[in-house]
């Protein structure tokens, strides 16, 4: 039926330029209407054809006056009863010779397509053909400004939007764009993204599209795909600009959401030319009502071979799910020798899993989609959400979230049940010692999995429910550990009496309690130093580094242990300059910016003392010392 309204509409455009003066239409009023009274004075005679200029054309929808309709030039208005004057000029051609079909409003047609074209088209073809285009109609007051782009201002926990004037835009843009989204902290990737997502105004020297792809692009490579979409769509389609459009389809396939695209295609769709674009913009056509040119697109497409075969098949397996021409689509994965974010998106998004041969090699790559498609089922969520979580990416109540659906859920497989049941054991055992071995049983089997860090997270808030006793005191550390992942500092600040004095437990603590009065005893710390069995110290140098960045040390005591352990906290670079002077202007959003830089890596291994001392101080500098307290703690305790 669609079809049949668009050669309507295309019929009713295109007769239209070969429109004649027609007698005047019939009317609808009974005779008695239609015949006048005869005048007593006879008919008056044509206004003489004169050579003055015709009147302007009048407004639409205003009535002619009656010195234009005179003037006009057309034929005589006719004194045969019922009729009137003819007062729409006939169709003018251009210019001579020029035989091309011209409407009436200027519209000029180079040649008729045939039914079949138009059967095929899409809008977007159609309306090319007929020299339209989409126009933004959006009224002013409705549009939203490039300044303060962001979800959450000052008020609501973000940073403050004037915190990058005066850094340096290209140092800024290096640390955007250099950053590959993979970081050594938990806590680290947390406070990145929440200055990501902070209504900010871009520094000078740098245009707010310009600084809005480099934040997105950052999110995406972070595996932060909701919150990049939702950054993205903070400003008007009207503002996007090739850099955006360059991160629009990556967004969009991190959510496995081609339908979200279709705003974008509708009134943006020439951004890009590549032909992932132009596949996504026919399955936009496809749910826009025309899966049948949609389809026929597709099918073009396949003998062109400009997109390998699976991945057209897999577009019209999405398209085909549009309208009424639906199609089966077989997807065979014999002849795939990757999986790519495109095939990973449309599978997600059609229900097909790939096979294991595939997902294997890609193991953590795709666990991020993974740990937040809700389309998928829960088995697989939870094992994706193992690195999820443990990079900050889900946050405790979403973990355990997860989990309890697991456990209401009666096909869950029995290894997800049995870990499900041990977090409810974590949570509602009558006694300390069994809630506390439900938690190891958790750790150790999420370790198998590749990441004790999340084991650590997933019972964070059941950890912070132990009361402190001496009977566990053993148990301490990973407990602390465990609750400081979640940041539950004052529950973990209830341990200060029963923890030993240079244990780990103690250094936990005393890097994690709220208060800036804390300080850490020399005799504690040294200590602490003599019986750390880490390779190199290094968990010995990031209490160090954490305390002096902290200020719970002195200087000259922190320099002391620096040069007893070869710390080199004092040691300068063009890095550590670059973050000491955003602290010292008090640019938060720098200082953030610069730390995530500064913390990239797999594991804490990749991260030294001196690193951690500068975002410790800088962070808390600025005002953000819950940031430091716990990426402090997080250091000593993962290393």
């Amino acid at each position: 039926m669609r079809a049949v309204y668009l050669l309507a509409g295309a019929a009713l455009s295109l007769t239209s330029a070969w429109a004649v003066a027609q007698d005047s239409p019939e009317s609808l009023l009974p005779k008695m209407f239609q015949d006048p009274k005869p005048a007593a004075t006879p008919s008056p005679t044509p206004a003489p054809r004169t050579s003055a200029r015709p009147a302007a054309r009048p407004a639409p929808g205003a009535a002619p006056s009656p010195a234009a309709v005179a003037t006009r030039p057309g034929p005589a208005p006719s004194s045969q009863p019922g009729q009137g004057a003819v007062v729409q000029p006939l169709p003018q051609q251009a210019a001579a010779g020029d035989d091309a079909p011209r409407s009436d409003d200027g519209l000029t047609l180079k040649r008729l397509p045939t039914l079949e074209e138009l059967a095929k088209m899409s809008p977007e073809d159609f309306e090319g053909l007929i020299g339209r285009k989409v126009e933004f109609d959006m009224p002013p007051q409705a549009r939203r400004a490039m300044t303060h782009v962001g979800l959450f201002d000052a008020d609501e926990g973000g940073l403050a939007a004037d915190s990058l004037q005066g850094g340096d835009p290209a140092l800024l843009r290096l640390a955007l764009s250099g950053n590959r989204g993979a970081l050594v902290s938990r806590w680290g990737h947390i406070a990145l993204r929440r200055a990501l997502l902070s209504r900010l105004d871009a520094p000078e020297g740098m245009s707010a599209q310009d600084f809005l792809a480099l934040r997105v692009a950052l999110l995406v490579r972070m595996g932060e795909y909701d919150a990049a979409r939702a950054l993205l769509q903070d400003i008007d389609i009207a503002n996007y600009t090739p850099e955006i459009g360059a991160q629009v389809l990556d967004i969009y396939l991190g959510t496995a959401d081609m339908t979200g695209l279709c705003p974008i295609m509708a009134t943006q769709g020439s951004m890009r030319s590549d032909a992932e674009w132009n596949v996504a913009g026919a399955i936009c056509d496809a749910f826009r009502g025309n899966s049948n040119a949609a389809l026929s697109r597709l099918d073009r497409d396949m003998t062109r071979k400009e997109m390998p075969r699976i991945d057209l098949l897999l577009a019209q397996r999405y398209a085909g799910a549009a309208g009424k021409a639906r199609r089966a689509v077989t997807i065979e994965w014999d002849n795939v020798a990757d999986l790519t974010p495109w095939r990973y998106a449309l599978a997600r998004g059609v229900g097909i899993a790939p096979p294991e041969s595939l997902m294997a090699p890609t193991e953590g790559r795709y666990d991020a989609a993974t740990a937040l498609a809700p389309m998928l089922g829960l088995e697989r969520r939870a094992k994706a959400s193992v690195r999820a979580g443990a990079s900050g990416i889900l946050s405790n109540a979403a973990l355990v979230d997860l989990y309890a659906q697991l456990y209401a859920d009666p096909d869950t497989g029995s290894a997800w049940q049995a870990r499900a049941e041990s977090l409810r054991d974590a949570y509602a055992l009558p006694s300390s010692a069994a809630r506390i071995a439900a938690m190891r049983t958790l750790w150790s089997e999420l370790d198998d999995d590749g990441s004790a860090y999340c084991g650590r997270v997933l019972t964070a808030a059941a950890a912070a429910r132990i009361a402190p006793s001496e009977d566990v005191a053993a148990e301490a550390p990973a407990l602390l550990g465990s609750m400081l992942a979640a940041g539950f500092d004052a529950n973990a600040a209830r341990w200060a009496p029963v923890v030993e004095g240079g244990s780990e437990g103690w250094a936990l603590i005393v890097l994690s309690a709220p208060g800036a009065n804390q300080s850490a005893s020399s005799g504690s710390l040294d200590s602490f130093i003599d019986e750390d069995a880490s390779a190199g110290k290094r968990k010995a140098g990031f209490l160090v580094a954490g305390l002096a960045g902290l200020n719970r040390i002195d200087r000259s005591r922190a320099m002391g242990y620096s040069n007893d352990l070869s710390l080199a906290l004092d040691g300068e670079t063009r890095w550590t300059r670059a973050i000491d002077a955003a602290a010292a202007r008090g640019d938060g959003a720098s200082v953030v910016i610069l730390a995530g830089f500064g913390m990239q890596g797999a594991n804490w291994r990749q991260m030294t003392p001196r690193y951690l001392y500068h975002i410790v101080s800088a962070l808390r500098e600025v005002g953000l010392e819950a940031e430091a307290r716990m990426i402090a703690a997080e250091a000593v305790a993962r290393t």
